[in-house]
């Protein structure tokens, strides 16, 4: 790896409104291809990446409960989601030249093996992108915990949530002008300032494990790389 990395294997989590670009829903071929290109550009650099992608370009549990729709159907239909997105994002770095699976929480054969921490380990030693889907395979759970979940089983030593802002804020800067803008946090900095970093169990499940946590904004171009590099101008990185 290219030393002037500070993370050599992480956990990218991205949205599935990332997929969708500026369509109402579902995907965009740019959007995807642009997620692509991304990862590429730092697997050329020997960073090992793996993947956690959200489901509301298709589905929020939140939706089928708002119609009053059971808590644990509405969370089966967003696990399901995320296993259609991740097979998009498959097929998409499988056509682009670069190797990817998918391995799922639960069952679902022929379309996805089940997760298996070693064959992951070893998937990402050997250059693959990896992505998980199905969230843990339980009701109640976000895909933010399933990031947190996968990256500290596959020894990931950051979590990356990609955002459509340059990190954590004091307010939300897009409601807030005053909103202050921070580059460094300690676990115990975000719990007492109530900052939303991630869902409140992937949070302590990351503070728990001294797993990092950087928040950046993937429509930056730069800003992944420079995160990698341990940036603090290109995101927030709480740890």
């Amino acid at each position: 790896m290219d030393s002037r990395y500070r993370f050599k294997r992480v956990l990218l989590k991205i949205s599935g409104e990332a997929l969708k670009g500026s369509a109402a829903s579902g995907y965009d071929h740019e959007a995807v291809s642009l997620v692509v290109e991304r990862v590429r550009e730092m697997l050329e650099h020997g960073i090992e990446i793996a993947i956690v992608v959200g489901a509301g370009n298709l589905w929020r549990g939140v939706m089928g409960r708002a119609g009053g729709m059971d808590r644990v159907n509405a969370d089966y239909m967003g696990m399901l989601a995320t296993v259609m997105n991740a097979l998009c994002l498959k097929d998409y770095f499988n056509s682009a030249g670069i190797s990817a699976q998918v391995q799922c929480s639960v069952s679902m054969e022929p379309m996805a093996p089940r997760f298996n921490r070693e064959e992951a380990i070893r998937a990402l030693e050997g250059g693959q992108v990896v992505i998980f889907a199905g969230g843990t395979g339980c009701p109640f759970f976000t895909t933010d915990t399933t990031a947190a979940l996968r990256a500290l089983e596959t020894d990931c030593e950051a979590v990356l949530k990609a955002t459509k802002v340059d990190g954590v804020y004091s307010a939300d800067p897009k409601k807030d002008p005053t909103a202050v803008r921070f580059s460094e946090l300690t676990f115990d900095e975000a719990l007492a300032r109530h900052l939303a970093v991630l869902d409140a169990t992937a949070f302590t499940m990351c503070r728990d494990h001294q797993l990092p946590i950087v928040v950046f904004d993937f429509s930056d171009p730069s800003a992944f790389e420079r995160v990698l590099r341990g940036d603090t101008a290109a995101g927030t990185i709480v740890s």
